[in-house]
């Protein structure tokens, strides 16, 4: 798989922490695996070792967006743009791997195929104030 589709199945999974209790999440990410037909050994254990990650650091996250963003704070966010902008600051953040640049861009891309319509620029604008 692609690193964009990657994110993307991360994207699905992180989604599911603000429905579900953590305890029960072994078992959905296990159901979730299930259902990836084309996902090699190598895909899911990159998926699983960044959803970890970024589940360790949620509330240093949440922190962050909470102090970039006025007026917006992480409990009345909607929980996509939430959700991406969690895996992006990670990405920003943390991630080594991931210049900051394409973490904001994916972010973006993630935003207009799951969020609403003013999603992308929310995004990009918290993303923004975060990067810099």
């Amino acid at each position: 798989m692609k690193r964009t589709e990657l994110r993307e199945h991360i994207f699905k999974m992180l989604f599911q922490i603000e429905f579900n209790e953590m305890d029960e999440m072994p078992e959905h990410l296990q159901l979730y695996f299930a259902s990836l037909e084309n996902a090699t050994e190598q895909d899911k254990e990159y998926i699983e070792n960044k959803y970890h990650a970024v589940v360790e650091k949620v509330s240093e996250i949440d922190d962050l967006i909470n102090e970039k963003c006025e007026g917006w704070k992480t409990t009345r966010m909607n929980k996509v743009d939430l959700t991406i902008l969690r895996l992006a600051v990670y990405e920003i953040k943390w991630d080594e791997d991931v210049p900051t640049g394409v973490a904001i861009n994916e972010a973006v891309e993630l935003s207009k195929r799951f969020s609403g319509e003013e999603g992308p620029a929310f995004v990009n604008g918290v993303l923004a104030k975060i990067a810099n």
